[in-house]
Order: C-alpha cells, then sequence, then structure tokens
C-alpha cells in the first residue's frame, strides 16, 4: 500500500463517486477559520440600469480632458498654420510678375 493511501484510507478514492482532493464541496475550499464580517450586495438584474448618468458624465469628462490638453496642441497647431499661410503668399508673390522682377534684380 502507497504511504499517500495510508494517510487517507479512511476516505474515499480520489476521483472518484464525486470525491475530491477537498474534504468538503467544491464552495467551501478547505478554509479552516470560518469568515466574519464580509457583506455582499447584489441587486437584480431587472433593477440594474448600466447606463444610468453616461451620457452626462461623458460630456463633462469630454470638456474636462479637453481643457486639460488644449494648451498643448492648440499654440502649435496655430503657429504652424500661419507658417504655411506666410509661405503659400510668399511663394504666390515669388512666382508673380512683380516677384520675378523683384528676384531678377
Amino acid at each position: 500500500m502507497r504511504p499517500s493511501q495510508v494517510l487517507r484510507s479512511s476516505e474515499l478514492p480520489i476521483g472518484k463517486y464525486s470525491h475530491y482532493l477537498n474534504k468538503d464541496t467544491w464552495g467551501h475550499l478547505g478554509c479552516i477559520l470560518p469568515q466574519r464580517g464580509i457583506i455582499t450586495y447584489t441587486l437584480s438584474a431587472n433593477r440594474q440600469n448600466p447606463l444610468a448618468g453616461a451620457a452626462n458624465a461623458a460630456v463633462f469628462n469630454t470638456w474636462r480632458r479637453f481643457s486639460k490638453q488644449v494648451l498643448y496642441w492648440a499654440p502649435p497647431l496655430a503657429v504652424a498654420y500661419y507658417a504655411m499661410e506666410w509661405a503659400n503668399h510668399r511663394n504666390e508673390y515669388l512666382n508673380s510678375k512683380a516677384g520675378r522682377a523683384e528676384a531678377s534684380d
């Protein structure tokens, strides 16, 4: 007889007759001391509203995030826009009759 079987000789064979290593059922996984002070609250599925306040929170959350980040990307965007405007106007001038006459002098 194997030594492990001697230790469990009074029990049913492991894995047979719905018997596993845990002496209790699978809901009680061998806790020696009973647990106290654990309180759980539940709400039935038909009473839950998973989208409660989602539209309101989305609007204010979007505004909050936008207002925090706008100073990081708006000034470089404005500088780049005005630089491109200046470059386009300068290019049009240099390719015009007056611009070519100025550049040829």
